[in-house]
């Protein structure tokens, strides 16, 4: 049978990546609650330095810039789970389903290229600190992000643009929100091939900022052990932020790629989980390291609540 006979029309997409939770309405309430706090802190984060000028620096702007990222990542996909899991819509369309997979992975991208950009921003300042604000201006910050904007959306634009090609032979997704695996398998082809293609592009640019941070860390490391111990302690502090939020960002991708080439087979459920972890997990601690971490950040967010409370 062709192709196009066995293929359907599909209007809207099942999503049944939650068919197997035992209490969805707790499940759905967590992520309520993580996906509020996300959304919550980064936006002010956003805020504290989008309406002081004395923070209008290149780190606040990339702080910003990941709070922005962070805002859209979670935002993709975690309403679509929470509508599933609280509300029981299990259904979504397919314009809105290939939006999703778009932002999804455009979220996914720009958070590996805003924390690679930040790693340069960290290294620039400590081996370069008299030349640091001459180098990297507000403008150059500005440009560069924007660049990497287009960048990302030059790669990601392949998925919607492979899966409209594609005619499809279910309506109904196994994972628990549109991504461009969990779209692929809707349709009357073998995805390998297609599944191929993205995860060598996208496993280029994982792997590629992860070196590239990786990197960057050796320079900082090599150029801390020369300084005093009084720019020791702070170039540690500084460091040690940027490593938390690395940290939980990659570690569920590289945790399923080890496993996988070990030859471990990840369960449905554990492969969600590891993936729902990767969008709410970074997005939910990344604002809180800089707001916390960041003296001028936590001072402005101090001053904005004694406002409130007199």
């Amino acid at each position: 049978m062709s192709l196009q006979n066995a293929s359907i029309t599909v209007t809207h997409f099942i999503i049944g990546g939650f068919d197997a939770v035992v209490r969805p309405e707790a499940v759905g309430v967590v992520i309520l609650i993580i996906y509020l706090i996300a959304v919550f802190v980064n936006t002010l984060n956003i805020f504290c330095i989008t309406f002081d000028r004395r923070l209008h620096k290149p780190m606040y702007l990339l702080v910003c810039n990941l709070g922005v990222v962070d805002i859209i990542y979670t935002s993709s996909a975690t309403p679509t789970m929470i509508g599933v899991l609280l509300a029981g819509v299990n259904t979504i369309s397919y314009v809105q389903c290939l939006i999703q997979m778009f932002i999804f992975h455009l979220g996914a991208v720009m958070e590996r290229f805003a924390l690679a950009f930040m790693a340069l921003d960290r290294l620039i300042a400590t081996i370069c600190p008299f030349q640091y604000h001459s180098y990297l201006t507000n403008a150059r910050v500005v440009v560069l992000t924007y660049i990497l904007w287009v960048v990302a959306c030059g790669f990601v634009a392949l998925t919607p643009a492979v899966i409209l090609r594609l005619p499809h032979c279910s309506s109904r997704l196994k994972y628990a929100f549109c991504d461009y695996a969990a779209v692929i398998r809707t349709t009357c082809v073998d995805p390998n091939y297609y599944l191929n293609i993205t995860a060598v592009i996208l496993f280029f640019i994982l792997f590629f900022t992860f070196i590239f941070i990786s990197l960057s860390y050796c320079g900082i490391l090599f150029f801390v052990k020369l300084s005093s111990n009084n720019d020791k302690k702070k170039m540690g502090s500084t460091l040690l932020s940027h490593l938390i939020c690395v940290t939980c960002h990659y570690c569920p991708a590289f945790v399923i790629i080890v496993l996988t080439r070990i030859g471990v087979v990840l369960s449905l459920e554990e492969r969600q989980g590891l993936v729902i972890w990767t969008i709410l997990g970074s997005s939910v601690v990344n604002p809180f390291v800089y707001c916390l971490r960041t003296k001028a950040i936590k001072n402005k967010i101090f001053k904005i609540f004694r406002k409130i409370d007199v």
